[in-house]
């Protein structure tokens, strides 16, 4: 006779709550699934939830009772959810073994420091610690189920910080189990379970105080906890340690990287051509005195025809004479050069040619080529500016009233 689960021992639970707790989870499911003896243990299992979550909190003194004695109570009180006569029993087991099967999804909570890790521990007194982590809904996405299971154990939101790539997965007695890395979070964070009766506590652990495996016996010794205390942590330590290793490796990488970059920037941006001043320049030596001569002839010249003055054919930009006529042109007074600073800038520009970078171009005035001097090189250059000829007849005629 089917009523073999009767002999059993049964919680006692008032015959009125029950009624209660079946119309409200069990009796309203379509037929089909209703003769299914697995769909029906899923709705006993909601059941039991809002009997530990309400039911006790508003009714003192009622049983405190698992999964198991909760389901066969139920059993006891409706047996039409088993018309077949199946063994109470033998239907948990089965209907245990079918959830094993359903992948879960949570996510690695790690502090600022990526050295402390957030566990959750349920709400049973034998329970142990774990990941916030729980089953996949029918048609739901992995990352969706981490972000609602994580929000409804801990109370915290970690929607806009998952990256759907960045996870670890292991199989923990043929059930998957994927687990998001979230980094960042502060240890004064408040959390607040959303589900009742379903986490006892949260806390932050040192990653280095955890099992990495059944024989571990650090968390006996720093937390005077057994390590099977962690049976559903243990699987992901090892994996979660190389990872942060290698995230630490990639992180000082990249600072080196960075490093050598601002070092040869620095390196480059110390050289200064003809960088040795005389006294009383403001400026420095080099291409910015050239550049401070130039603009004083343009700047100094009164008449356009001046301008054409600065750029004239006996500027030669190799030797001595280059040089000189260069600083005399820009009328640089009180700045003589040094016999020593001449010679230095002789060698610099010797190697340098308007010839050899932009070829032989003729004077406004027609006449031969015109030379080149490095310090001269922003400015005197292009060859627009080299073959540039002022009208000057139609410049003064604009000033004609």
């Amino acid at each position: 006779m089917f009523l073999n689960y009767m002999d059993t021992k049964r919680v006692d639970i008032p015959s009125s709550l029950l009624d209660d707790l079946c119309s409200r989870f069990i009796l309203h499911i379509p037929s089909e699934e209703r003769d299914n003896a697995i769909r029906v243990c899923f709705q006993i299992e909601l059941a039991h939830w809002f009997y530990l979550d309400f039911c006790m909190q508003n009714t003192p003194g009622l049983p405190q009772c698992g999964i198991r004695d909760f389901a066969k109570a139920v059993f006891h009180h409706c047996p039409f959810l088993l018309p077949k006569g199946e063994d109470v029993q033998k239907v948990i087991e089965q209907w245990k073994e079918y959830k094993m099967g359903v992948p879960t999804y949570g996510a690695i909570i790690l502090d600022e420091s990526q050295e402390n890790v957030l566990l959750v521990q349920g709400y049973l007194a034998k329970s142990g610690w774990g990941f916030p982590k729980g089953k996949v809904n029918e048609d739901e996405a992995p990352h969706d189920c981490a972000v609602r299971e994580v929000m409804e154990e801990t109370g915290f939101d970690i929607k806009d910080r998952i990256c759907k790539d960045r996870y670890i997965e292991q199989k923990i007695t043929d059930q998957l189990a994927r687990l998001y890395i979230i980094t960042g979070v502060s240890k004064d964070t408040k959390f607040n379970p959303k589900t009742r009766k379903e986490i006892r506590n949260i806390e932050w652990f040192a990653i280095e105080k955890l099992p990495c495996h059944r024989n571990d016996m650090t968390p006996k010794s720093k937390l005077g906890l057994a390590p099977n205390r962690f049976f559903m942590v243990i699987p992901f330590i090892r994996p979660l340690r190389e990872r942060l290793v290698r995230l630490r490796e990639e992180s000082t990488d990249c600072d080196e990287d960075l490093g050598k970059a601002l070092d040869n920037s620095r390196s480059k941006s110390k050289w200064v051509p003809g960088a040795e001043a005389s006294p009383g320049e403001g400026w420095g030596g080099g291409r910015h005195k050239g550049q401070r001569s130039v603009a004083g002839q343009l700047s100094g010249a009164h008449d356009p025809s001046d301008v054409l003055k600065a750029k004239s054919p006996n500027l030669k930009g190799s030797g001595r004479k280059g040089v000189q006529e260069a600083a005399n042109a820009g009328g640089v007074a009180n700045h003589q050069l040094t016999a020593a600073a001449v010679a230095k800038e002789e060698r610099k520009l010797q190697p340098r040619k308007l010839s050899e970078s932009f070829g032989k171009v003729e004077s406004p005035g027609g006449g031969g080529g015109v030379g080149y001097t490095r310090d001269c090189e922003v400015l005197l250059s292009s060859r627009a500016f080299l073959t540039f000829k002022l009208d000057r007849d139609a410049i003064m005629a604009c000033f004609e009233l």
